[in-house]
């Protein structure tokens, strides 16, 4: 189909690679690469040429995917609107890996038993807000601030603290911290606050807890979320605060469109797990 050749140029855009984007879609590397031929001779143009590992996209690809990139997500969402929920219908919720970790873990074990239909997968925050976006998904369980004009709804849920945790015992606020990936929009105002107060970025990791236990080996401190303290246990003498802190935290929120909101089985998923962190913080 067109869309799903559209679709797969839109997501080996993002990744660079064919096996990237066939993980991303769930597909194998042969068949994203089918899906690139058939869109190639659908449309007669040459959209991408190897870069050696990578792959490069052509000028026809650019223009294509500036040009049909926006209208592919909204088309996509308003099928999405026009489906109908059934009880067995399965409802996708993409998660933040430390929101899954920190609230959602023990609420779900539970929720699953009464409506078994239900599918989780953790992204990145942008990544996530794409998916609601797109319909791909029903509800985005977010960590960081979200796009500007993204278009849903959102229920803020709280302000997610920080903390230093460092497997030695801090006197003064460190110089250097291990953060996470602070390229990520959704952690930009990261940037700033370890500025303001003359912190370096030693390294970026692509994982809280990776981070977290770096820091607990003894690499060096790193800058945690509260979530992934206390799914870890981290112990109070490991965890510290400085004043650069009392403004730096992250807005945990569930996003999702108006539609998914009419569904009487998204609504209730989405005011349980708002009920369950509210439980939790």
């Amino acid at each position: 189909m067109l869309l799903e050749g559209i679709e797969t140029l839109l997501v080996l855009a993002e990744e660079g690679t064919m096996s990237r984007a066939g993980s991303r879609l769930y597909l194998s590397q042969s068949a994203v690469s089918k899906r690139i031929a058939k869109l190639e001779k659908r449309l007669g143009k040459k959209l991408i040429v190897p870069a050696g590992r990578h792959i490069k996209l052509t000028a026809d690809a650019l223009a294509l995917i500036d040009n049909i990139g926006p209208s592919y997500k909204e088309i996509k969402g308003l099928i999405f609107d026009h489906q109908q929920l059934e009880d067995h219908s399965l409802i996708r919720i993409a998660c933040s890996e430390t929101l899954v970790a920190g609230y959602l873990s023990k609420m779900m074990g539970e929720y699953i038993k009464r409506d078994p239909y239900i599918n989780i997968s953790t992204h990145h925050t942008p990544i996530i807000v794409e998916k609601v976006q797109s319909g791909d998904v029903a509800v985005g369980f977010c960590a960081g601030h979200l796009p500007p004009q993204h278009g849903l709804a959102v229920t803020h849920l709280f302000d997610e603290p920080f903390s230093v945790v460092s497997q030695q015992p801090l006197k003064q606020q460190p110089s250097q911290l291990l953060v996470n990936d602070l390229k990520n929009p959704a952690n930009a105002n990261q940037v700033s606050s370890l500025q303001k107060a003359g912190i370096a970025p030693l390294m970026e990791m692509d994982s809280y807890t990776a981070a977290a236990q770096l820091a607990l080996g003894g690499v060096a401190a790193a800058l945690v979320p509260i979530s992934i303290v206390n799914t870890l246990n981290i112990a109070p003498h490991h965890c510290h605060h400085f004043p650069f802190m009392d403004v730096l935290t992250r807005p945990v929120q569930l996003c999702y469109r108006q539609s998914s909101y009419q569904s009487a089985r998204t609504r209730r998923l989405i005011e349980t797990i708002a009920d369950s962190v509210q439980l939790a913080i």
